[in-house]
């Protein structure tokens, strides 16, 4: 298949101790694809502990090159959020044939600088627009929204739903789609043709109790931890709710990556006083007429359903880690994945969708195909090793 998800997780082979080299030299990469699936756009994660052997302790200095010696576009990224904002990890991407291995070298040099049209990921918050937050990436956009809006006497709404905008052009618009205000019409580019309301969206989740879903308001703070050009990672702040007489605070981080149809959300509960097992509940809102698969094994869901103002069709979907789903089940707005909350009041899972005119998704096969390879995927990542580079 063409389309594949990109791996946010890999996993970290060492099998050459990095305490004998020298600041300065350079660091190799082998990545190893062991599933026989094609992946396109895997994104590759190297930690600070990684690249320690180069001397360089400004990750924006890093430069990656393939086998063949060609640069690679590379991000550093701050994924804690401390007091200094330093960047902590740095990406990059590559494509996978199946089974294929393939190797990289790893240098420092001057500042990364990027040009606009290196942008496959980009997000914000839009203050203008009553406290939305805003992100895409060369596949898809999504908006959530903030405390303004539960009290805009023009359309109130409170909900902490995830909003889906069907696009069909690579590049970054939803800068410009705020600015000309007109994103409900498609002129070209697509268009926000979905009403989410007060339902859980493309991805929305609560929390699960006493046989109902519980869910937050709209998020009162959001900070930006990463904003291209491969991947956008924000988090959107909420105050504690109710859950069956009990409060929650919650603080919900979501990531996008380059070439990805489906977003990566963690939420991070903190109840108030003693607190039993959690467990999740997580969306996707009800359409009329649409087409629902469910793989408990591999653990994801899938819809295809019509778009509205008759634009076409998109699939929605949903994928968890299959250990941790406990059922399927819906409410009258909702069909739901319930899911056992860890032992640190974390919850990860992963919503997104594809919109046919797109190009990107001819029919619901295609759909579930992408969905089925993308939850493979994430139970068997990308395995890198780290080692020294040869002398040249």
């Amino acid at each position: 298949m063409k389309h594949t998800q990109a791996i946010r997780t890999v996993s970290l082979l060492l099998l050459l101790p990095l305490t004998g080299l020298a600041a300065g030299n350079q660091v190799a990469v082998k990545a190893v694809n062991k599933l026989p699936l094609a992946r396109a756009g895997q994104t590759i994660e190297l930690s600070t502990k990684d690249l320690a052997p180069l001397g360089e302790t400004d990750l924006h200095k890093i430069h990656i090159r393939d086998a063949a010696g060609k640069e690679v576009l590379c991000q550093a990224v701050d994924t804690d959020f401390d007091a200094y904002h330093k960047a902590d990890i740095v990406i990059f991407q590559a494509d996978f044939a199946p089974g294929e291995t393939k190797t990289f070298t790893v240098s420092s040099g001057r500042k990364q600088v990027y040009t606009k049209a290196q942008f496959r990921a980009h997000g914000r918050f839009v203050r203008e627009r009553f406290d939305d937050f805003a992100w895409e990436n060369d596949r898809i956009a999504h908006r959530m929204y903030g405390k303004g809006l539960e009290t805009w006497l023009g359309e109130p709404l409170t909900s902490s739903t995830v909003d889906v905008w069907t696009k069909r052009v690579p590049q970054m618009v939803i800068d410009e789609w705020y600015m000309v205000d007109n994103y409900h019409a498609d002129t070209g580019q697509g268009a926000d043709f979905y009403s989410a309301g007060a339902t859980r969206g493309c991805g929305g989740n609560g929390l699960w109790a006493d046989n109902k879903l519980w869910v937050s308001k709209n998020f009162v703070d959001s900070r930006v931890l990463a904003d291209g050009p491969i991947r956008v990672m924000f988090e959107l702040v909420y105050e504690p709710f109710e859950v069956s007489g009990k409060q929650v605070a919650e603080v919900k981080r979501i990531t996008l990556d380059a070439g990805s149809n489906l977003d990566h959300f963690q939420s991070f509960y903190k109840p108030q006083g003693e607190a039993g097992p959690l467990t999740s509940g997580i969306g996707l809102k009800k359409v009329a007429g649409e087409t629902k698969t469910l793989n408990p094994e591999h653990g994801w869901m899938a819809i295809w359903q019509q778009v509205e103002k008759n634009q076409g069709l998109e699939g929605v979907a949903l994928v968890v880690d299959p250990k941790a789903l406990t059922q399927a089940t819906e409410d009258k707005q909702n069909h739901l994945l319930l899911v056992k909350v860890a032992p640190d009041n974390s919850i990860s899972y992963w919503a997104g969708f594809g919109w046919d005119k797109s190009g990107q998704f001819a029919d619901a096969e295609a759909w579930k195909n992408y969905v089925d390879q993308f939850a493979q995927g994430m139970q068997s990542p990308i395995e890198v090793t780290i080692s020294e580079a040869p002398a040249k």
